[in-house]
This record gives C-alpha cells, sequence and structure tokens, in this order.
C-alpha cells in the first residue's frame, strides 16, 4: 500500500516497526488503521498517542488550546512529511476511526501534523472542512536535471558556488576524508553522541535520545546511508540518510564545528549529502526542517508544513 500509494520512507514498515521498538519520542500507546473494501486494504495510517505531543515546541504555538493535553497523531514527529498512503479517499472514514480511538485512549485532540500545504491530504482536509495551521517549513530540491555535483553547483548562486567549492578545498588541505556506511558498519555510538550534541546546540534536548537513537538507526537496516566526515580520525560531521523511490532524505545530522582548518563541516556533509543522492539517481533531495538560510542559499525551496487537530 505504501509503495503503490508513493508515500515516503516514512511510512515503510521498516522505519514504523523501528519506530515501535525504539520510539525516539515517549509515545503512551501505538495504532495502526486500515481501511478495507471487502477484504482488500485500501488505506492505512499510523498513530501515536503523546502526552507530550509538542518536543519541537511548534505545536503549541499554533494550537496553544492543546497545551498539556495528550494527543492521538499522525505521524511520529520525526517524519516531516504527513501522507496517508491510500488508493482511493477514505478520509472521512478514517478520520472517524481515529476520534473515536482518541476517545478510548483518553486523548482530547487527534489529528496530522506536518502535512505540507496544497498536497493530497492537505486538500482532502480542507475538502472536509479541517482549517490547517501552520507549523513550520521543510525544504527540498528537484535532482531531476542534476546528471552531477558540478550540474547541481551550476544551479546556485556565484557565492553559494564559491562557499562550496572553498570549503571542499579547505577540508581536503585539512585532511578531512568522507565515507558512506551501511547501518551495521557505522560507528553509531559515536554518532549518537554528536547528534544528540547537536540537538541540544539547537534547543532540541531530547529529540534524539541516546538510550533509543542507537536502536531505532540499527532497525531501519537497509533504509539508511551514513555518511561520516572524519578530521584525522575524529568524527566531525555525520548524516543518517533516508531513501524512498523518488527521495532521498537527510534526516538527521550531527556537526562539530571545533575543526583544525578554516572549513565547514556541515558544508562538506551537504556537499557528500547532494552527490550521494545523485548517484542514487533520486530526484528529489529532501532537506528536512530548520537551518532555512543554508538552505535556501544552497538551491532548496521551502514547504510549508501545516497541523490539523480536531477536538474529540
Amino acid at each position: 500500500m505504501v509503495r503503490s500509494s508513493g508515500a515516503p520512507v516514512f511510512y515503510e514498515h521498516a522505519y514504523v516497526s523501528a519506530y515501535e521498538q525504539a520510539p525516539l519520542t515517549d509515545v503512551d500507546s501505538f495504532a495502526y488503521f486500515v481501511v478495507r473494501q471487502g477484504d482488500r486494504p485500501v488505506a492505512v495510517a499510523p498513530a501515536y498517542l503523546q502526552s507530550a505531543a509538542d518536543p519541537l515546541r511548534r505545536l503549541h504555538g499554533a494550537y496553544p488550546e492543546a497545551r498539556d493535553q495528550p494527543a492521538l497523531l499522525s505521524h511520529a514527529w520525526h517524519c516531516y512529511d504527513a501522507h496517508v498512503p491510500a488508493t482511493v479517499s477514505v478520509l472521512p472514514r478514517l478520520l472517524d476511526a481515529m476520534i473515536r480511538t482518541a476517545s478510548i485512549f483518553g486523548a482530547r485532540w487527534c489529528g496530522f501534523v506536518n502535512v505540507q500545504r496544497g498536497s493530497a491530504l492537505s486538500k482532502e482536509l480542507r475538502a472536509n472542512g479541517l482549517p490547517a495551521r501552520h507549523l513550520t517549513d521543510r525544504w527540498a530540491a528537484d535532482l531531476t536535471a542534476a546528471q552531477s555535483y558540478d550540474h547541481y553547483l551550476a544551479r546556485l548562486s556565484q557565492r553559494a558556488r564559491a562557499n562550496l567549492r572553498r570549503t571542499e578545498r579547505r577540508s581536503n588541505e585539512a585532511g578531512v576524508t568522507t565515507e558512506v556506511l551501511p547501518v551495521e558498519h557505522a560507528a553509531l555510538d559515536e554518532i549518537t553522541l554528536l547528534c544528540t550534541k547537536t540537538a541540544i546546540r539547537f534547543d532540541n534536548n531530547g529529540f534524539y535520545p541516546a538510550s533509543t537513537f542507537t536502536r531505532f538507526v540499527r532497525a531501519l537496516g537497509d533504509l539508511a546511508h551514513v555518511i561520516e566526515v572524519r578530521q584525522h580520525g575524529r568524527l566531525v560531521a555525520v548524516g543518517i540518510c533516508l531513501t524512498d523511490a523518488t527521495r532521498f532524505h537527510t534526516w538527521t545530522c550531527g556537526v562539530d564545528y571545533a575543526v583544525d582548518g578554516n572549513y565547514s563541516p556541515y558544508g562538506v556533509l551537504f556537499a557528500e549529502s547532494i552527490k550521494l543522492a545523485i548517484s542514487l539517481r533520486k530526484p528529489v533531495l529532501e532537506g528536512g526542517r530548520s537551518n532555512a538560510a543554508f538552505k535556501r542559499r544552497h538551491g532548496l525551496s521551502p514547504r510549508p508544513l501545516d497541523a490539523v487537530l480536531i477536538r474529540t
């Protein structure tokens, strides 16, 4: 169902299973909805009951009336592109099932977070009379015409292109190496520490809890590619990237800016992510949320993300 509908990697069985084995936020209960016509499934959707439902401190800015109240949300906050994988229109039936399930769980709210404005789900929610409230933006780039990294650089402004070239030259001079690894060969304990420190620096403490992050990433298996950036053996940047049929997701990263040499470890990581996405022939680069200034400057465009909550 997920693949036939073109839904992103966050709905793949391995991702949803990993999130149940090692939830990255406090989840009180899990719910998995399947809509059927006869014996044939025509839609699926995961949802998560959360008492602390706003780890990024975005939801309660949009819905202050839902503060400190449990909510049944689809999808998890570590998914930044909500869908309802379906082959037919089933939203009214799904909403009814979500509302009933939220009531059983004792949740005052249910609904969807990180819905791209203008997407099929967004249009269906609006058609059912449900208004959306803006949360944040995610960033993406069309790689369809980018036959190589040089082709991608040619699309950027002269300043952005020069910055990436300068970072590449200086990092080479400083002894920086990069490697793409499957999760089973990556230094996950070291990676977890760097991702956790980076999240804390951006005031997202607890978004990648060390107690479960390693287990979660390991459980992703072949969905994940790990880009390690090292200087003289020390990890200075890492990206955990996910892939589906059409998208390359720079899902999360960690960066240590205390490096020898005048270069940007994040710039190195970004360049390696572009190169890997192009080599894997993925037509869309998904850049995730935050760091808007860098992403806009380097060829990504915003996708507004909304929340649609229903009081039960």
